[in-house]
Parts: structure tokens; C-alpha cells; sequence
């Protein structure tokens, strides 16, 4: 399904993880013996971002199943359409309201029996969304029969055909309703989160269960192509690999992680995380998830220290790794939000369905938080130069 990278394949059988329940950050915590360039900004990113301390509003995990469907217009010929979609799997799904609708799916609640559910459906039916949604479908059967080591909602039914998913509506609050928090979470959340998170790192599903979603190879020269990586980014980041290809050949190289470990992804609960959207899960270089995580926590320094000792604490190899997952990782959000910045020149910010919280930034704050994105990638940048200088 996925291009395999020539540094990261199907579980090594060789390496043996290595986690650690991650304790308390503390301000001023010195680094762990060993470790490599940390990434440790020396100020706040509230300054950077401008923006005061929003309203905390419970996840839609915790919102009471209330109104109805509309039904009528263009829009409720398109639910009609997934609706029957849905009831062609599991036609005991009673649907009660509109979770999220985007132009490229949208998302029910409903009931089945005493249960409440989720139904995914794909509405752009375009290759590369068509074979995430089947990804995820495959995730969710792979996890009936190995149960990972964190919550997952269970899978009622699902047709990779049609691109339809039902699983059932876990309980719980969103651990941050935007990608990127404007505010810093409490740290017991992310505490939880980064506990589920190494968890699921220290996993090794059965060989052959899951494939390698991201070819770094590739990605290192598409981004450079479109001019968001320099030749001595290019450069660098190709010797980095080099030097964990090597590694990986005397004692394997590889993790499994979920590959969108955002806190938007992360439902919290008395019983404990529950990480759902299994798209881009599959086997990585060592580190991809931090990676996420430290990217999207631009304004709690004190967790991007936790993260970076923790993600280096396992030697050279897992340094470099976690560098090079960072580079990508940021880079990508630039090149997203880039494009989301040119788009709200000309149109107008989107609105949340009714009922819901907007979790979408204004065109101000996607500019200020893009500079933010270039200074950590700056900063990453100079660490990965300094990984560089140490082999």
C-alpha cells in the first residue's frame, strides 16, 4: 500500500525498544548523560504567537447527543447519500447529528442499539484520501485481532470499497481542539498523552500487520524540490540517514507509531487516553510521533525539553532519528500553512459545523503562528547541523 523507504522496513527483529514512562518536566532539568543537541527554546512561544488564553471547551467525546439531521437541500442529499452508505454495513446505525463535515468527509453520530457510534465516509473519493480511509479501515481490523498497548475505539463495521467506517464513540474530552494549541495544555494532559504515546513506540505488532507510510528518501527531495529545504538541509539530512542506515544494520531500526500523534487525536478520560484517526499509522523512523507532538506544543518549552531527552535518551541513532522526523515534520506544517495563508487572502476563514467550537486559526493567527513554525525549524535546523558535526 505504501512505498517502504529504504532506511525504514517491516519490523526489525533485532531491536528491542527501549521506553520510558515519562516523569515530570522539570524548569531546569539538565540534559541526560549522552544526549545530543537538545531543542530547548530559551523563551515562550506566547510571545511569538500573540494571542491570549482562550476558553477551555470540553471535546466533542463529552457533548450530549442532541438535534437532528437536515435532511433537506443539497447538503441533505449528500447525508442522504452517506447515509445509506453507513446502513449498508451496519444498517442498525440511527444517526443523530453532524460531528465534522469538511470537502473531504464527513463524520455522523448515531446510536447502534444501546451504543453510540461514529460513521466515517469519505465524500472526495480522490486516490490519495481513498487509500488513507482504507488504510485506516485495515488499522482497525489489524487491531480486532493484536490489541494495542493504548485505547482504541472498537470497529463495528467497515467497507474499504466504498470508504466507510463505523466505530464506536469513545468517551472523553479532546486533548486540544486545534492542531496547534494557542494555549498550553495542563501538563497531566500531556503527561497522559505522552505516556499513550510511548506505549504505543514500544509495540511491535506482528510482522507484516503494518507497512512503512513515509519514504524519507523521497520526502527529503520533494521538499527540497519545492524549495523548502536547502541544499545543506538536503545534505544534511541525507548523512544523518546514512549514518542510521548503518546503525540499523548492526541492531535494527524501526518503531511503530501512530503517525498523526496530534493532541486533536487524543481523547482523555478517567480510564485513560484513547487515540483514534489510525491514517498514517505504520512503521517509522524512531522518534516520528515526539517529533509531532514537540512541533505542535509551541507553547509549553517545558514539554519540548521532556520530549527531547526523551526521544535522544536512547543513544546517537535515536537522536539523529528524532532530528530528521522533526526537520520533515516541520516542514511540513510550514508548507500547510503557507498554503492556508495564501488561501485566506482570497476567501474567508471556515466556520465549525453548528453546535461546535471553531477550532480554525484566522488568517492573523496562522501568519503568526507560521513564524513561530520557521523559528523551530530554524532551531531544529541548527541542531541537526550539530548532529552532523559529531559523526
Amino acid at each position: 500500500m505504501y512505498a517502504a523507504s529504504s532506511s525504514v522496513s517491516a519490523p526489525p527483529r533485532s531491536l528491542r525498544p527501549r521506553p520510558q514512562a515519562p516523569g515530570p518536566a522539570r524548569p531546569g532539568e539538565s540534559p541526560a548523560a549522552g544526549g545530543g543537541p537538545y531543542l530547548d527554546p530559551a523563551r515562550s512561544a506566547a510571545a511569538v504567537l500573540g494571542v491570549g488564553r482562550t476558553r477551555r471547551v470540553p471535546g466533542v467525546g463529552t457533548q450530549p447527543l442532541s438535534g437532528r439531521l437536515d435532511l433537506s437541500g443539497p447538503q441533505g442529499a449528500q447525508l442522504r447519500t452517506v447515509l445509506s452508505s453507513v446502513h449498508r454495513i451496519c444498517p442498525e446505525f440511527s444517526p443523530v447529528q453532524v460531528l465534522r463535515r469538511s470537502g473531504r468527509s464527513v463524520l455522523l453520530v448515531g446510536t447502534t442499539g444501546r451504543s453510540t457510534a461514529v460513521a466515517k465516509c469519505l465524500l472526495d473519493h480522490s486516490p490519495i484520501w481513498e487509500e488513507r480511509i482504507r488504510h485506516e479501515i485495515a488499522a482497525y481490523r489489524s487491531f480486532v485481532r493484536h490489541r494495542p498497548p493504548v485505547r482504541v475505539p472498537r470497529l463495528i463495521a467497515a467497507d474499504p470499497d466504498n470508504c466507510t467506517l463505523v466505530i464506536e464513540r469513545m468517551p472523553g474530552r479532546v486533548a486540544a481542539l486545534q492542531r496547534h494549541p494557542s494555549e498550553a495544555p495542563p501538563r497531566a494532559d500531556i503527561r497522559a498523552a505522552l505516556a499513550a504515546i510511548c506505549r504505543l513506540n514500544a509495540w511491535r505488532p506482528p510482522v507484516g500487520t503494518f507497512d512503512a507510510p513515509l519514504d524519507y528518501a523521497e520526502r527529503i527531495s520533494r521538499f527540497h524540490d519545492l524549495g523548502l529545504l536547502t541544499d545543506r538541509d538536503m545534505g544534511d539530512l541525507q548523512k544523518l540517514l546514512h549514518g542510521i542506515a548503518h546503525a540499523a544494520g548492526r541492531q535494527g531500526m524501526g518503531q511503530f507509531c501512530h503517525g498523526d500523534a496530534l493532541l486533536s487525536n487524543i481523547l482523555l478520560s478517567p480510564a485513560g487516553p484513547v487515540l483514534v484517526d489510525w491514517e498514517h499509522a505504520g512503521w517509522y523512523l524512531p522518534g516520528y510521533d515526539l517529533a509531532t507532538l514537540w512541533a505542535v506544543l509551541g507553547d509549553a518549552p517545558v514539554a519540548r525539553r521532556q520530549i527531547s531527552q526523551l526521544a535522544q535518551s536512547a543513544g546517537p541513532a535515536a537522536r539523529d532519528a528524532f532530528l530528521v522526523n522533526l526537520m520533515l515534520v516541520l516542514t511540513r506544517e510550514i508548507r500547510t500553512y503557507e498554503t492556508a495563508v495564501q488561501r485566506s487572502l482570497h476567501e474567508a476563514a471556515p466556520t465549525a459545523p453548528a453546535g461546535h467550537p471553531s477550532t480554525a486559526p484566522s488568517g492573523e493567527e496562522q501568519r503568526l503562528l507560521l513564524r513561530r513554525l520557521h523559528d523551530d525549524c530554524q532551531m531544529a535546523r541548527r541542531a541537526v547541523r550539530a548532529a552532523v558535526g559529531t559523526r
